[in-house]
């Protein structure tokens, strides 16, 4: 609750305690027709049952049992000794905090005592110490007083109830929210690492391969793993630090204009890629993004299971869809992988979610003439 809200509240329950106050102090010097006192006590016990009875309500947000326990206590003296009744409003003003600030465990056993306590007292006072009404009419005001305490309570049990749903519904977003994040989170940093470490594995293996045979080659492969390296470790330190720090520099998001670059780093890889990408330049950045994500892990699956080869990408987007085809030849027939037995990754699952995200659709399989096809289809409405 904020602060200036529960200011207001205090003094809105300080104007309640000084108005019942002054009413049973009122209470206390009032006359019958005939001119004598209906409550013969002295003035001062009267003033201190006055006060009893409403200054409490002043900190009942604080203590809501104790509270209502003096409150309940005072007004069953003045009851009993006869003092003007009203449906003891101080009582339902001390109940409903009981209702909505206790736990039922110790609400339900407070409204146990005080609904018969109360009803007695009224009872008592009304039909037996100054019998000013027959019992029916002394049970007709026991039943007001039961109605008003045990609606007050009820009132703020129900209120307690609804906010505790609330809250567990905010907290059941927040839970989900967190695990939405999670899952971007590990989605990105896959697609971050998987990639690389693809283009490193083939490398290293390649240049393990060739090392005496051709030396230079495997100079140049690890020349690869070493610009591979360096360019993984910065998006991950740029990855980590996003997550460590709000202020931390962000790197470009990757969108369709660093497709050549992938392109690029899969040629190095000895994948052969023919891009070609029709798109106009309203495309949203988060679907730019995921285009990006689907095209290079599509393309890091044909560095690990089928380099080298050749790989056809085609991306083209028009108004109702975007349409992302990724088709590899295969490696060839003679051809064994320097690296083999690559542990199989979350790529496919990958693309999926990704696809799914965005309400498209996701195909992948072996084709029947050879090698390996993605398509993915995103829709564009809403995304420009």
């Amino acid at each position: 609750m904020k602060p200036r809200r529960q200011r207001h509240l205090h003094a809105l329950d300080l104007g309640a305690a000084l108005a019942l106050t002054a009413v049973y102090i009122g209470f206390a010097r009032l006359t019958a027709d005939d001119g004598q006192p209906v409550y013969t006590g002295p003035f001062w016990l009267g003033c201190l049952i006055a006060a009893l009875v409403g200054l409490p309500v002043a900190v009942r947000r604080r203590w809501p049992l104790a509270v209502l326990a003096a409150v309940l206590t005072a007004l069953a003296v003045a009851s009993l000794l006869d003092i003007p009744r009203e449906p003891y409003t101080a009582a339902g003003l001390a109940a409903y905090l009981v209702g909505l600030a206790e736990p039922a465990r110790r609400s339900v056993p407070a409204l146990a005592v005080t609904l018969p306590v109360a009803c007695g007292a009224v009872y008592v006072g009304e039909a037996v110490v100054t019998p000013a009404e027959d019992w029916r009419g002394a049970a007709g005001v026991a039943g007001l007083v039961l109605l008003v305490i045990g609606g007050a309570w009820s009132t703020g049990f129900t209120v307690r109830g609804r906010r505790a749903e609330a809250a567990g519904e905010q907290r059941r977003r927040s839970e989900r929210a967190l695990d939405e994040e999670r899952l971007r989170i590990a989605r990105e940093l896959h697609d971050i690492v998987s990639h690389n470490l693809s283009l490193i594995a083939v490398k290293a293996g390649v240049a393990g391969h060739v090392a005496e045979a051709d030396p230079q080659e495997a100079r140049a492969a690890l020349k690869v793993i070493e610009e591979t390296s360096r360019s993984a470790l910065a998006e991950m330190r740029r990855a980590l630090g996003v997550l460590r720090t709000e202020g931390a520099p962000l790197g470009p998001v990757p969108g369709l204009d660093r497709l050549d670059l992938l392109a690029e780093e899969a040629h190095r890889a000895g994948v052969e890629v023919d891009l070609s990408v029709h798109a106009g330049d309203g495309l949203a950045e988060g679907t730019q993004v995921a285009i990006y994500r689907i095209v290079q892990e599509a393309v890091t699956n044909v560095v690990r299971h089928a380099a080298p080869t050749r790989c056809r990408v085609t991306v083209e987007a028009d108004a109702p869809e975007v349409r992302i085809d990724v088709v590899d030849e295969g490696p060839p027939p003679a051809h064994r992988p320097a690296v083999a037995g690559l542990p199989g990754g979350h790529g496919l699952l990958g693309m999926r979610e990704r696809a799914m995200m965005y309400g498209g659709s996701f195909e992948a399989g072996p084709r029947p003439e050879g090698g390996f096809a993605v398509s993915v289809r995103l829709p564009t409405e809403g995304n420009r």
